[in-house]
C-alpha cells in the first residue's frame, strides 16, 4: 500500500503601500487601532485607542513625533509584544501616515 501527499506552495507579493498616496486617519488608521488595539487600549490604558479618542490621545501624549520611524507610536507596534498584533501592511500604513504629518483626516 502507498500512500501520497502533495503540497503546493503559493508564491505572492506582499501587499505594498503607495507613500504618495494620502493615508487617511478615520478610514485607514483608525481600523487598525479599532481591529487590533482597543482590547486593551479602550480608555483604561495609554494611548486611548477607541473611536473619537485616539488622534487626541495619540498627539497629547507625544506619539507622533519625527522621524516617523522613531515615533513612540511606531515604535511600540514594531517592536515587543505589540508587533504580533498587527500586520506588515498596517504598520507600513502607520509609518507613512505618520511621514505625512500624522493628520487627522
Amino acid at each position: 500500500m502507498a500512500l501520497f501527499s502533495s503540497c503546493e506552495k503559493y508564491a505572492f507579493e506582499p501587499e505594498t503601500i503607495d507613500p504618495g498616496e494620502p493615508v487617511l486617519f478615520q478610514t485607514q488608521i483608525q481600523p487598525v487601532f479599532t481591529g487590533n488595539c482597543i482590547q486593551c487600549h479602550k480608555g483604561s490604558r495609554d494611548p486611548d485607542l477607541r473611536v473619537g479618542f485616539s488622534y487626541a490621545s495619540l498627539t497629547e501624549g507625544n506619539y507622533l513625533s519625527t522621524p516617523a520611524e522613531n515615533s513612540k507610536l511606531y515604535r511600540q507596534i514594531v517592536s515587543g509584544s505589540h508587533k504580533a498584533f498587527t500586520l506588515d501592511t498596517e504598520k507600513q500604513l502607520v509609518l507613512i501616515w505618520i511621514g505625512q504629518g500624522a493628520l487627522n483626516n
